[in-house]
């Protein structure tokens, strides 16, 4: 049965509708770099998706071809995630979507070494004929956190977000945005096929004792 990240790792994956504080450890992922409306139906966020995929499945069927990654298990593609912000200020502004900037990104399970990344990067681009040189290998060390599952729209983050800070506040922590630490969502729905009132998203602040 291919090892799936949500069902083993289910504190960062799937958290309950109400606050709680977690300690994310290192982790790698595919990550591309783009600004801009997601929403934008010809805009950077669909296209980096795409290389997003393209290489997440590309090292995933590598068991089918000659190449052999050393530690290879199969696994379940993790979910789709994004760190965002707005230069200018701290945390997120719903109501100007055009002046996001994000690194949308997917975790690669450990076994994947930069080299191994590289070598799917160049695979994926032979088979697609597309251009991946907009991907990278991206460590992330997020930390200690405030996370909530989020049923609902995304224009509707801020009343989760409301009940974050406050419970962060309750348990004397303070909120840590900076440039390095980023405001981090985990997309658990497929927003083309469910209704916006059931979308699960699991929403991420990091965070510091006060």
């Amino acid at each position: 049965m291919a090892f799936d990240f949500k069902k083993e790792y289910k504190e960062f994956y799937m958290p309950a509708a109400k606050p709680s504080i977690v300690t994310v450890p290192p982790m790698n992922y595919i990550a591309v770099r783009g600004q801009g409306d997601p929403n934008q139906g010809d805009g950077e966020y669909k296209s980096a998706i795409g290389l997003l995929y393209g290489i997440a499945f590309t090292i995933k069927m590598s068991k089918m071809g000659d190449h052999r990654i050393e530690g290879y298990f199969d696994f379940v593609v993790p979910p789709l995630e994004g760190f965002w912000w707005q230069d200018g200020i701290t945390g997120i502004d719903y109501a100007h979507k055009e002046r996001f900037r994000w690194i949308s990104v997917i975790r690669l399970p450990d076994f994947v070494t930069r080299e191994d990344f590289d070598w799917a990067a160049e695979e994926a681009a032979r088979k697609k004929k597309m251009d991946f040189s907009g991907a990278e290998f991206f460590r992330y060390d997020e930390g200690l956190c405030v996370q909530c599952m989020h049923i609902g729209a995304y224009d509707d983050e801020p009343a989760t977000l409301e009940l974050m800070h406050r419970y962060m506040a309750e348990q004397r922590y303070a909120l840590d945005i900076t440039d390095q630490r980023l405001h981090h969502e985990i997309y658990l729905s497929d927003a083309r096929k469910v209704a916006p009132e059931k979308l699960k998203t699991v929403i991420r602040h990091p965070i510091r004792p006060r």
